[in-house]
């Protein structure tokens, strides 16, 4: 977390954090045909409350926000997570280790439903639902995201190394290699993905660490366009002391991104 955004962080947290459960309940906000689905780590059971928090009093709201955990976190929830639960909030356990779980278990728990994921670390705006779900009303079969990069090979079948994938700055834009990142929120309306999405063997070995790499492939081999929303907003807020353990090091700094996708050029011959 950069320094300059500490103040907005502390004072966005403390603003969350005074919230009663009867402001959480939200129940004047419209609901959307949609289940907000994310996971995080142990680390974080401490300060993802805030993420839920940020999550609940959304101006249009999700029909349900699920988070999944590890099964070996059953016993470990700190009250400030687990006094969240309820009708809009509920969380589930699985066995599966890798960030891959915030998506592929509410694909099967609920197949014809849109699904949002967004990370564990952020502080969510209270518009930053509703103007996702405006750019999918408009293409409706777009997967939609408030950020992107922009895929880009120095050959055929060659990527470039992840550095050079170029954020995208244009809204309302759709390219075949435009790529959602996760932290900004991404829409996936039902049956966007190629069949393989739930094969647990291929992204545990192609994309152990990289998530939104395995959905990006999923969605080029199902056909499917990634857009950028047309209202994407200002970025979330970073939640104090939650970069402790993160993959940005392995992924991004050691390009542990260009590997995986490179594993999965080879294996689908893009």
């Amino acid at each position: 977390m950069k320094l300059k955004e500490l103040p907005l962080s502390w004072w966005t947290a403390r603003k969350l954090t005074r919230l009663t459960k009867d402001d959480l309940r939200n129940a004047n906000a419209p609901r959307l045909p949609l289940i907000i689905s994310l996971t995080s780590i142990p680390s974080r059971l401490g300060i993802i409350h805030l993420t839920i928090r940020s999550l609940l009093i959304q101006s249009y709201a999700a029909e349900k926000i699920i988070l999944w955990l590890h099964e070996s976190l059953r016993d470990q929830l700190p009250r400030s997570l687990s006094d969240l639960e309820g009708d809009e909030f509920e969380i589930r356990y699985v066995n599966l280790t890798c960030s891959h779980r915030k998506l592929i278990h509410s694909l099967e728990l609920h197949p014809e439903k849109i699904i949002v994921t967004c990370d564990d670390d952020l502080m969510y705006d209270s518009t930053w639902l509703q103007r996702l779900y405006q750019s999918h009303s408009r293409y409706p079969k777009d997967i939609i995201a408030h950020e992107c990069r922009l895929i880009t090979f120095i050959a055929p079948g060659k990527p470039a190394a992840y550095r050079e994938w170029k954020t995208e700055l244009c809204t309302d834009i759709s390219a075949p290699w435009l790529m959602p990142i996760g932290y900004g929120g991404v829409l996936y309306p039902p049956h966007c993905l190629y069949g393989d999405v739930q094969n647990r063997d291929l992204f545990l070995r192609l994309t152990p660490k990289a998530d939104d790499l395995w959905f990006k492939a999923m969605s080029y081999l199902g056909g499917t366009n990634t857009r950028r929303s047309a209202d994407p907003g200002k970025k979330p807020i970073p939640i104090i002391a939650s970069q402790k353990d993160s993959l940005k090091k392995t992924n991004v700094r050691q390009d542990g991104n260009y590997q995986q996708w490179l594993a999965l050029c080879e294996h689908y011959e893009f």
